[in-house]
């Protein structure tokens, strides 16, 4: 099985006006509500590639039931903890001449609720994966992720951990099966400028030394590149398309490599159908289709990536 976490889910309502200005009243040209949380958008997408997977979490207040009635219509299992105090976000995301967003706070999450998250989570056993993705509300202590994984360390549970700056560094002893953040990112942790590409996978080898097994690092336009467990290096580039979107693409990259390597063990495989999945939910208003992003992956395949 696979299990996601999304500590802070939220619904996304996403707006477009041709033109935004502070201080003034804005008119809406286009508007649409979506479950957001980067652990939503990971089950959403494997989904999308028919994979079944179970989302966790926590949710309260009348968002929060408005998050869990979309996701019954998601494709996905889900079971989450529903907490008193507060309410699940709500992020606003103005798409203008630039794209701003204003993200909410999230409920109060207690240490009882959090005792019933780690007894679903003691449930899992080996060749089951976790993916812990994304921020956490300010009621949770911020080592939530490493003593998740102390917990679970011994068991034969793949764990996938995208998250940022010390939610990420903080893990690396435990060993992640992968971990995947972008190039900015991954100078934001060493505190460098990374313009070249071997920069970029020679620091990538330092966060391997330092405990993960598969160091997957998104770049944009200039693609990817993953350095796996075998010390194998492997690039990808990016297929045509418009970028329409940037909420969720490195989710759907994260889903569609977990899709990909789960199919056969074949890492060129997995980076290849994670670029696609990425790419595809960035050319899209939404998270990507199926369909969509194996057109993708047919393309990346006929160039030769």
């Amino acid at each position: 099985m696979i299990y996601t976490v999304t500590f802070n889910p939220a619904l996304d309502y996403v707006v477009k006006a041709d033109h935004f200005t502070l201080g003034a009243v804005n008119r809406a040209d286009w508007e649409g509500i979506y479950c957001g949380g980067k652990g939503l958008n990971v089950s959403t997408v494997l989904a999308a590639l028919e994979l079944g997977s179970t989302a966790l979490g926590f949710v309260a207040g009348f968002t929060g039931h408005e998050i869990l009635e979309r996701v019954k219509n998601l494709g996905f299992r889900s079971d989450f903890i529903q907490v008193e105090k507060g309410m699940s976000r709500i992020n606003v995301k103005i798409k203008s001449q630039e794209e701003t967003e204003l993200n909410g706070m999230g409920p109060e999450i207690t240490t009882e609720d959090l005792e019933i998250l780690f007894h679903k989570l003691d449930r899992l056993s080996s060749g089951d994966v976790l993916i812990l993705s994304g921020s956490i509300p300010k009621t949770i202590d911020d080592d939530i992720y490493e003593r998740i994984m102390a917990r679970l360390r011994g068991r034969g549970i793949r764990i996938v951990v995208d998250a940022t700056k010390d939610l990420l560094i903080n893990v690396l002893p435990y060993e992640p099966f992968l971990i995947k953040p972008n190039n900015h990112e991954l100078g934001e942790i060493f505190h460098v400028t990374l313009t070249t590409i071997e920069e970029i996978i020679e620091y990538a080898k330092r966060l391997q030394e330092m405990g993960a097994q598969n160091v997957l690092i998104s770049m944009a336009g200039d693609g990817a590149v993953l350095i796996t467990d075998k010390k194998e290096v492997y690039r990808m580039g990016v297929p045509k398309g418009t970028v329409k979107n940037s909420v969720g693409a490195g989710d759907s990259m994260v889903a569609g490599f977990l899709a990909g390597y789960l199919e056969n063990g074949n890492y060129e495989h997995a980076l290849r159908l994670g670029s696609a999945a990425g790419s595809a939910t960035a050319f899209t208003e939404g998270l990507a289709s199926r369909d969509e992003i194996m057109k993708l992956y047919e393309e990346l395949s006929k160039e030769g990536y």
